[in-house]
C-alpha cells in the first residue's frame, strides 16, 4: 500500500515484547541514490532512561506497518548511527527530500517537494508531492511526479524528464491505506478484528 510520508513522522513504534508503544520516530533517512527510506531516527522515554538503546530504527527490523504504528519485536532492534556504516555515510549527507526544488531537463522550475508517498512493502519511495509556484498554482496547485520520470537528484534539486505529463495530487485522505497481510499474530489490531483465513495462513509457525 501507499502512505503518506509525513503520515510517518510522530508515528509510534509498537513492541511485540511489552506490548505497547516504545517510541516515535522523528525523521526519516532517505538513501539519496534510491530513494528508499533505509531507518528512522525514533525518541523515547524508554531511550533517555537507556544509554545502551540507540535511537536509529534499521526498516529491516520492522515486523509490520499498520495505522496504528511500526511493530518491531523490542528495543533491542534500535542502534546507534556510528554502529552502522551506512546510516552514518547517509546522515553525514544531510540529505532532505522535502523542500527540494523540482526542475525539468530545461531548467524549468516545477515546484518544490512538499510531500511524498511510500510503498510501505518496500519503504521506497514511490511519488513526490510537488507544491507549484504562485504563478503556476490557481488551477494546479499540486503535482505528483512518479519516481521513474527523476533523471538526477543532487543536494539542491531535483531533475525530471522534460515534457512528461504532471497529474494533480490526491489528498492524503484519498491515497490508499489497504490492509497489510502481516507474517506473525499482531496482538495490537483494533479490538473485534477478525483474522481471515489469508490471515490465518500466514502465521508463524510455533
Amino acid at each position: 500500500m501507499l502512505m503518506v510520508g509525513s503520515n510517518l513522522i510522530d508515528f509510534p513504534v509498537l513492541s511485540l515484547h511489552i506490548g505497547g508503544e516504545i517510541a516515535r520516530t522523528t525523521r526519516a533517512i532517505i538513501d539519496p541514490d534510491n530513494l528508499k527510506i533505509i531507518a528512522y531516527v525514533v525518541d523515547g522515554a524508554i531511550i533517555h532512561n537507556d544509554n545502551e538503546i540507540g535511537n536509529i530504527l534499521d526498516m529491516n527490523d520492522v515486523r509490520e506497518i499498520s495505522d496504528q504504528g511500526l511493530i518491531v519485536n523490542s528495543a533491542d532492534v534500535f542502534t546507534k548511527r556510528e554502529d552502522v556504516i551506512k546510516f552514518d555515510e547517509i546522515m553525514s549527507l544531510e540529505f532532505n527530500l522535502v523542500g527540494l526544488k523540482v526542475v525539468d531537463q530545461k531548467g524549468k522550475k516545477l515546484g518544490k517537494v512538499v510531500d511524498y508517498t511510500v510503498d510501505s512493502g518496500s519503504f521506497i519511495i514511490y511519488q513526490l508531492i510537488v507544491q507549484r509556484p504562485i504563478t503556476s498554482s490557481f488551477f494546479d496547485p499540486q503535482l505528483t511526479i512518479n519516481r521513474s520520470q527523476i533523471v538526477e537528484i543532487d543536494d539542491f534539486k531535483i531533475t525530471i524528464k522534460h515534457g512528461d505529463s504532471k497529474v494533480k495530487v490526491k489528498k492524503k485522505k484519498e491515497i490508499a491505506q489497504e490492509e497489510f497481510v502481516p507474517n506473525f499474530v499482531n496482538p495490537f489490531r483494533k479490538p473485534g478484528y477478525a483474522p481471515s483465513d489469508e490471515d490465518s495462513s500466514s502465521k508463524i509457525s510455533e
